[in-house]
């Protein structure tokens, strides 16, 4: 279902069966530690996600580990306070 080396690949699948007997496969979720880094982001009025994880981990495509760090599942929810302290997660990610 994920590419090698995706963060979900060791996840494990689960199914939920529907009354009608179909049955919809899907991933268990994630177990996320929070950072053993003391730094933080403060959210900035404007701020999205992409912007966040450009500025603390020079790379956009890493905003889920920002939200990982924060207990965030949807994204949009990690910059929509301005004045927000996020955690920053170390260089493995923790």
């Amino acid at each position: 279902m994920f590419f090698n080396g995706s963060r979900y690949q060791t996840v494990p699948d689960r199914w939920l069966r529907q009354e009608v007997g179909r049955i919809l496969p899907y991933k268990a979720p994630r177990r996320v530690l929070p950072p053993a880094a003391p730094r933080s982001y403060v959210v900035r009025d404007g701020d999205r996600p992409d912007l966040a994880a450009w500025t603390t981990l020079g790379d956009p495509e890493r905003f889920w580990e920002l939200c990982d760090a924060a207990g965030e599942a949807r994204p949009s929810d990690l910059t929509a306070t301005p004045g927000r302290r996020i955690p920053i997660p170390g260089i493995e990610g923790t």
